[in-house]
Formats: C-alpha cells, sequence, structure tokens
C-alpha cells in the first residue's frame, strides 16, 4: 500500500480542490484553485462551467506533479461537489447552453414562493424530504429551459443534458460518453424520490422537465466510470461520488443513528444520522441521503445556513475591517462581549429553520458606542446561532438531545467561535485531527470501494480528536443571548 493513494477531487463554491490520501487517511498532498464568481443580478450567483472544468482538471494535475508520484500509483479516485448547482449542456456539442447556475442563487425564488401558495409543499416534502426552495436544482432546469433561446425545444428533442457538478465533471473526465449521478446528489435536485430512489414523474411533469435530460442513479459503493486515458494520462476509477455534506459526514465516522456533524464552509451545513428512517420533519429540516452502500439507505436531517464563514468574507472584502479572513478572531476577541450587537447575515435570504427567501440582512443594536470588534464578534456569533437553531429544530424532529457535535471547515479552527458554538448549544463539541473531513469522506469510500481499506472499522480507528470544547456559560446568560438573537431575525423578515 505504500506506493498506492487515493485521490480526492473536492469541487467547491468557490474554489477546486485536489488532494491526495494515503492508507493512514493522512494528507500527503494538496492543490487548489479559486475561480471566479459572477453575479449578473441582484441576488443572482453563476459559474462559468468551463472554469469549473480547467480549475478541478489543473489541481488534479499539480498535487500528483507535487507528491512526485505517477498517476499508476492513484488506486481510485473520488468526487464530491457543491450541491444543488445546476448546469444543462448540449448532448452533441457537449458545450453549456447558459453558466451553472449556483446554489446560492435566488431567481426563482416568486416561482417558488407561488408554488407554497398553491399548497404543494406537502407533497413535494413527502417525496423528496425538502422544502420548496429555489435553492434546489429543479427550479434552476426550468429557469434555464424557458429563458434560453431554444431550449426548451432542444430539451423536448432529447438534446440537453442535465446534471450537477459532479455530473459535469464525470462527463468530461471520460470525454463524454457517461452521464451519472449518485444518490445524495439526486436526492437534492427536488426531483428525485428518496423512498423509491427514483427520478419521480410527478415532479418532472409540476417543472417541466423531459426525463431524457437526467443522469443515471448510481449507489455510493459502486464504480462510476474509468477516467479516459487523456485526462491524467492513464484510466483511473472513479469509485465514489458523494455530495460535499454527506462526504463530510462520511469523513466525521457519523455512521451510528443519531451522531451529528457541522461543516463551517461559505455557509453552515449540519446533518444527523437517522439510521434507515426517513425522518419528515416537522420542523423545516431536510430529510436527505446520506449514503446507499450496501443496499441499505442510510438517511439523515439537515439544516442549511447559507451564510456562514462568508460573513467573515464580508468583514474583509466588504467593509474592510480585516485584511484576512484568520484576523477576526484577533479584532474580535479586542472585546468581552457583543455590546448588544447582533449580525443577522441574511445576504441570501435565511436557510433552515426560517426558509425565508426575502430576509434581509441586518445588524442590530448598535449604539454610539458601538466599535469594530464587537461588529466583528457579533459576526462570528452569527455562525453559532444560527447553528444553534438547526440544531434545536433537529432535537425536536428526533425527540432527543443531540450531546455531541462533530465540526469540521475552515471556520472550526477558530477557537472563539467552537467555544461560544459550545456555550450556546450546551453541548460538547468535538473537533478532530483532520479538518478536510469532505474530501476525506470521499476518499474513504472510493478506498473502500476498491480494497484500498477492508472495511468501515478499519477507518473508524483513524478519526482522532484534537481539541473538545465544553459548554461554560450560565444559564440565563445563554438564555438571554438567545433571546435577543431570535429578536434581531424576527427584525430581518
Amino acid at each position: 500500500m505504500e506506493n498506492s493513494f487515493i485521490l480526492s477531487l473536492d469541487q467547491g463554491t468557490t474554489s477546486s480542490r485536489a488532494i491526495i490520501y494515503n492508507h493512514k487517511g493522512e494528507v500527503c498532498a494538496m492543490a487548489q484553485k479559486e475561480y471566479p464568481q459572477i453575479f449578473p443580478r441582484p441576488n443572482w450567483v453563476e459559474h462559468n462551467p468551463s472554469e469549473i472544468l480547467s480549475s478541478q482538471f489543473s489541481v488534479a494535475t499539480e498535487v500528483i506533479t507535487k507528491f512526485g508520484i505517477s498517476p499508476e500509483n492513484i488506486v481510485a479516485a473520488g468526487i464530491t461537489n457543491q450541491r444543488e448547482t445546476t448546469i444543462v449542456w448540449d448532448r452533441k456539442s457537449g458545450k453549456p447552453v447558459y453558466n451553472a447556475i449556483v446554489w446560492q442563487d435566488h431567481r426563482t425564488s416568486d416561482y417558488c414562493n407561488q408554488l407554497i401558495a398553491d399548497g404543494l409543499s406537502e407533497m413535494v416534502k413527502e417525496k423528496t424530504g425538502l422544502e420548496i426552495d429555489s435553492y434546489f436544482s429543479a427550479t434552476k432546469i426550468k429557469w434555464i429551459l424557458e429563458n434560453v433561446s431554444g431550449a426548451k425545444q432542444k430539451a423536448d428533442n432529447g438534446d440537453l443534458l442535465f446534471g450537477t457538478v459532479d455530473t459535469w465533471l464525470i462527463y468530461n473526465l471520460t470525454g463524454g460518453k457517461i452521464h451519472v449521478t449518485d444518490v445524495t446528489n439526486a436526492s437534492r435536485t427536488m426531483l428525485f424520490n428518496i423512498s423509491s430512489l427514483n427520478w419521480d414523474d410527478d415532479l418532472l411533469k409540476l417543472f417541466g422537465i423531459p426525463k431524457s435530460m437526467l443522469p443515471e442513479v448510481k449507489m455510493n459503493d459502486e464504480i462510476f466510470a474509468n477516467t479516459a486515458g487523456k485526462v491524467l494520462n492513464t484510466q483511473i476509477p472513479i469509485a465514489a461520488v458523494t455530495g460535499d455534506q454527506q462526504a463530510a459526514m462520511f469523513g466525521q465516522m457519523c455512521i451510528e443513528k443519531g451522531m451529528a456533524k457541522n461543516t463551517y464552509g461559505t455557509g453552515c451545513f449540519m446533518m444527523v444520522n437517522t439510521g434507515e428512517e426517513f425522518v419528515r420533519s416537522k420542523h423545516k429540516m431536510l430529510g436527505t441521503i446520506a449514503w446507499n452502500l450496501g443496499g441499505k439507505t442510510t438517511y439523515a436531517l439537515e439544516g442549511s445556513v447559507f451564510v456562514g464563514g462568508a460573513v467573515i468574507q464580508w468583514l474583509r472584502d466588504g467593509l474592510e475591517l480585516i485584511k484576512k479572513t484568520s484576523d477576526v478572531e484577533a479584532l474580535a476577541l479586542k472585546s468581552k462581549d457583543n455590546g448588544g450587537v447582533y449580525f443577522v447575515p441574511a445576504f441570501t435570504g435565511l436557510g433552515a429553520p426560517y426558509w425565508k427567501q426575502d430576509a434581509k440582512g441586518l445588524i442590530y443594536g448598535i449604539s454610539r458606542g458601538t466599535t469594530q470588534s464587537q461588529i466583528a464578534r457579533a459576526a462570528l456569533e452569527s455562525i453559532a446561532f444560527q447553528s444553534y437553531d438547526v440544531l434545536s429544530a433537529m432535537e425536536k424532529d428526533i425527540g432527543e438531545k443531540i450531546n455531541k457535535l462533530r465540526v469540521d471547515g475552515g471556520a472550526s479552527a477558530n477557537n472563539t467561535l467552537m467555544q461560544f458554538q459550545s456555550d450556546i448549544l450546551n453541548t460538547e463539541v468535538q473537533r478532530p485531527e483532520i479538518l478536510e473531513t469532505t474530501s476525506l469522506g470521499v476518499a474513504y469510500m472510493a478506498g473502500l470501494n476498491v480494497g484500498f481499506w477492508e472495511d468501515i472499522e478499519e477507518v473508524k480507528n483513524y478519526w482522532q480528536l484534537s481539541k473538545q470544547f465544553s459548554p461554560g456559560i450560565e444559564p440565563t446568560k445563554r438564555n438571554t443571548l438567545l433571546s435577543d438573537w431570535k429578536n434581531a431575525v424576527k427584525r430581518s423578515f
């Protein structure tokens, strides 16, 4: 095994990364490349699909060169990706008919609100586990078909293909031969029945989407394809594909019912494993597929916070309070508390458990004495408050307290944020040695699928605790903070 490695392709919202892992689950080499965000109008977010490809392919080549191995040393590759982002391309030419419409995009909000007003929420949730929202792929596909000249006719003729980012990457990694996705990405389209594990005819009819556009859906322990020889100059089995949050959950080894993780990235994404039970949330959480292995579907409840770490980027780029995102902790620590300031970062509306697409961002409680450091602290605290809202809703759905939360993602390295998170949740927060759990999770899946690792019990041993944060706040103080936060959130509506 010492000359054999797993390659993870981690295609994210703002950058593409490639990571090589060894048999101990250790990072051997990493390459990362940012690519442009496109904002044609307020609340519209797009990516150029060609830039997604070029950035991902270039880091794959770079990381192998950097590590000094041959592509033949890669025994398998795994793909994990930003979910819901929607790409439609021409079946014959392989060229996109429009930019990728990103998960953060809200151009279809009015249409979603109309569907809700028409009483379709329960039907959609029963089939998909999802709330009706412009976050998901279905309304983005519909928009492309209705707004790109000739697209509807081409789709009806069977000449257009749809894919989330994983599908787009595989299609191009295989020279346009393979059009597939996995159950986790399919479960985020608002077109997939997560009980029957099929594309749903009623939903396709509702959104006017021909079934011929859709990729074949595979389970998470299947070999998806082999890369074409011209990519990396060798054929590598693509042995695992999974959406980024499901991959992070697997990387955190939250494989038993009741285990929960929170990923602090551009947004925050909390998931709790509900085992083989598809829990239909009564508190506006999302029911979703965690993975399908060995013929068994494991489900999860998920709460999506649209703006997590992105609020720190806004302090850097928008307000220019800090020069780099890592400076926020030192600035926040200049104040002993938030000074009564609450920051609701509803830059693209609010996700779970509110699902208010038209909520507006606000900084509430400013006085003449408010300082930069209090605003920075309020921004940091907003990430923890939003995560509290999600976790408390999950606890109501599953009927029990979540006593431990495993954390990962860039902002989880911030000790001030993690301590406040533990305080406000009244829960142990566990940060592992390896924070790259998204790419690690899909690496584990790929390696298990080709026999690189023997079984899940083996990889479980590689999860190591780095630091545990325990609650250290008075209950009355916690209750006051939460009450003031909820008051600020209501004002954002």
